[in-house]
């Protein structure tokens, strides 16, 4: 699903330029569990980016779904974040005024889709995603962090997009919540076979996947089974 090879990001400032990434490579099947782990400036961030779509290497090839993303331009690149991925971030960012079930329509209304059938893809993607019926219609202020964070989840299933990228998802969650949310992507991943790339810093977040990138000074240093 995923292939990256010898990918490089450099960055150009006035005081110079700077090797983020220094010729990563790997590759990731569909329906894979991983968690790409790094201390801070280690190039795991400026790495997500580029498998987001959110940037491009300066050199090197990323595939993704027998894409070359490397090479595209930006509408591509905002073709294939709205087609193929669906983000979960650690901020949420949901709108605070408008319900559960609102958050989640929105991709779809983008998308022209009428409005009874995004209602009920939008259902569906808060139910995998492991929130209760009752708490579709509660605004986003209205839920706890563990709530609001499904609905996240939900949000970046309901394109049925082939790559799920989790950035610190539970960055601003207790460690209780923490642990709901990451059996959310666990039973995701399990029963649904979605791949899911999951960004973080910490080891024991880290663990909830099947494999584990460690990177360092923008080099792979480990990449092992847990």
């Amino acid at each position: 699903m995923i292939e990256v090879r010898n990918v490089t990001k450099t960055y150009v400032t006035g005081a110079g330029s700077f090797d983020a990434l220094k010729g990563v490579s790997f590759t990731i099947r569909d329906g894979e569990f991983v968690a790409i782990m790094g201390p801070s400036g280690s190039g795991k961030s400026t790495l997500m980016h580029i498998l987001g779509a959110l940037d491009t290497p300066t050199s090197g090839t990323y595939v993704l779904d027998c894409k070359d993303v490397s090479t595209l331009s930006e509408d591509e690149l905002a073709d294939i974040r709205r087609e193929h991925i669906g983000f979960v971030f650690q901020a949420f960012n949901l709108l605070p005024r408008a319900s559960a079930l609102r958050n989640v329509t929105l991709p779809l209304v983008y998308k022209q889709i009428p409005k009874e059938e995004r209602e009920k893809v939008a259902k569906a993607a808060l139910k995998s995603a492991g929130l209760d019926e009752q708490y579709f219609h509660h605004l986003s202020n209205q839920l706890s962090g563990g709530q609001i964070q499904r609905v996240a989840i939900a949000r970046a299933l309901v394109n049925q997009p082939s790559l799920i990228l989790a950035d610190e998802p539970t960055g601003n969650l207790d460690t209780q919540t923490g642990q709901i949310v990451l059996e959310t992507f666990r039973k995701l991943n399990r029963e649904e076979k979605r791949t899911i790339i999951l960004i973080t810093h910490e080891p024991d977040v880290a663990q909830h996947a099947d494999r584990i990138i460690f990177i360092r000074d923008g080099k792979i240093e480990s990449d092992k089974l847990v």
